[in-house]
């Protein structure tokens, strides 16, 4: 029990999995106004508005910087991890889902010849994000990141 109780003392944790969670309840929400269709994938899917890797790095990072201060290791290690993930998120996961959706114009076009593509072979397009998608999911983490660790 004691360590349960641990756990959701752990701020840093707590503001990760909280910045998590709530882009993803978010990214769902938009979704559902944009395409006026709910989507129960974009709850727990990579890809869209807000970045939801993004607000969990940054609000572990802005949690161990308060918690810890700015000097310390924790801190460090946890910026350095945001910065990676971030860049990843919207460099090589964006190209990705460019490369997929084009990957699917031609499986569609292979498909109109009478060829059947499995689902296995059905590529994700949803991977990647835009800067500002990854911009708005930093913000969100830092938000978090201060209100839990306050």
């Amino acid at each position: 029990m004691i360590y349960i109780q641990q756990l959701f003392n752990n701020t840093v944790l707590v503001a990760g999995v909280l910045g998590w969670l709530t882009a993803q309840v978010l990214k769902a929400i938009i979704y559902t106004i944009v395409n006026k269709s709910f989507d129960f994938s974009r709850l727990v899917g990579d890809g869209g508005m807000p970045s939801g890797h993004s607000a969990t790095v940054a609000a572990m990072a802005t949690a161990a910087g308060m918690t810890f201060g700015l000097d310390s290791y924790q801190f460090a290690i946890t910026a350095m991890l945001a910065i990676i993930v971030m860049h990843d998120a919207m460099g090589v996961r964006q190209e990705t889902g460019k490369q997929t959706k084009v990957i699917k114009e031609m499986a569609a076009f292979i498909e109109t010849m009478g060829k059947d593509i499995s689902d296995e072979e059905k590529l994700k397009e949803f991977v990647g994000h835009t800067p500002f998608q990854v911009a708005v999911g930093g913000a969100l983490g830092i938000l978090l990141g201060v209100l839990i660790s306050i």
